[in-house]
């Protein structure tokens, strides 16, 4: 049983605490939190204990591997000190809103036999993973493209968006790194605009977008569509489709149940989407701690390394620059 501790102990993070002491192959070892009275009353609640200090969690001999779900400033040298106390790292995205702190991360731990997972939770959808499968078996014969749609329920409130740099290095980067994935080749141009549809004043107060839409293509020439909003009045839509030489394949969204209401007059679900991303990806969440743990245990290949949030980020800062100079922007521009 894999012994984890947790780093921070906020929504993001609780959600992976509760997972980690539910999980039949792990144990929650340790929590630490910058704020102690949250860290202690988590501890409580999940019979474990809270540490002082993130450097006594890296010192501990009973913590096998870390799980880091702190503030996005703290991710990269978090990453760094893990890795220097040879504990494996799951962290939660981004590696850091500073392409140049990734690059400078990456650097530093050049060489290191330390698994570092990066938490693209999306990858592991059922849905998501089989249409992936489907591809990758020839299902639908040579891929063309992917669309991928990915609206959040609401905006967050106004003290996330001012730390969270920006729509694309937020919100999108879990799209990008799903494109990634799903197209199995690294795309060499973005497109990208941006739009302040929903909330005008505080995007132009902030210099962001709450919409926003993505055409990438490869190499080869398949292409990649993604269009995101921060607030869709019915709810959290998350889907895929993918379109190949032979057929296309779908990843919809999911719902509590799958009762429909059929009448003289209508035919219409009786159920909404899930609520938000916890509740829409709780079986991703599950399987991306069961590929930890395979890595961990069982020497398997880490499934979104540190090179995929790297990667991703490359991708964000290609559509910030398509936003800013209204045009295609190869990535080697910004690699």
């Amino acid at each position: 049983m894999l012994r984890i501790a947790v780093l921070g102990c906020g929504r993001i993070g609780r959600m992976h605490i509760a997972n980690i002491a539910a999980h039949p192959r792990s144990k929650l070892a340790v929590v630490y939190d910058t704020h102690t009275p949250t860290a202690q009353a988590v501890a409580e609640e999940f019979a474990t204990t809270a540490a002082r200090s993130a450097d006594e969690i890296f010192a501990d001999s009973g913590v096998d591997a870390v799980l880091i779900a702190t503030a996005t400033d703290t991710h990269a040298d978090l990453i760094e000190a893990a890795v220097a106390a040879g504990k494996p790292v799951l962290c939660e995205k981004p590696i850091d809103l500073s392409l140049a702190r990734v690059n400078a991360c990456a650097k530093k731990i050049a060489g290191t036999n330390v698994p570092i997972q990066i938490g693209f939770n999306r990858r592991f959808d059922p849905g998501h993973k089989a249409a992936r499968d489907a591809v990758v078996a020839g299902e639908i014969g040579k891929l063309h493209q992917v669309m991928i749609t990915s609206r959040d329920p609401g905006m967050p409130d106004r003290n996330y968006i001012e730390a969270a740099g920006g729509i694309f290095r937020d919100m999108v980067i879990h799209d990008f790194d799903l494109a990634r994935f799903m197209l199995g080749e690294e795309p060499v141009e973005v497109f990208a605009i941006g739009g302040r549809l929903i909330d005008p004043d505080l995007m132009d107060e902030l210099n962001d977008h709450d919409t926003t839409m993505i055409i990438m293509r490869t190499a080869s020439g398949r292409q990649c569509q993604i269009n995101t909003s921060r607030a869709s009045n019915y709810g959290y839509d998350q889907r895929i489709e993918l379109l190949g030489s032979a057929g296309m394949i779908q990843s919809q969204n999911r719902k509590p149940n799958a009762v429909r209401k059929f009448g003289a007059q209508t035919v219409e679900s009786a159920t909404p989407y899930l609520e938000f991303f916890i509740e829409r990806y709780r079986e991703a969440f599950d399987a991306e701690i069961d590929a930890f743990i395979d890595t961990v245990e069982n020497n398997q290949p880490v499934q979104s390394s540190f090179e995929d949030g790297h990667r991703a980020l490359i991708l964000a800062e290609a559509a910030i620059k398509s936003v800013a100079e209204g045009r295609f922007i190869n990535i080697k521009e910004v690699n």
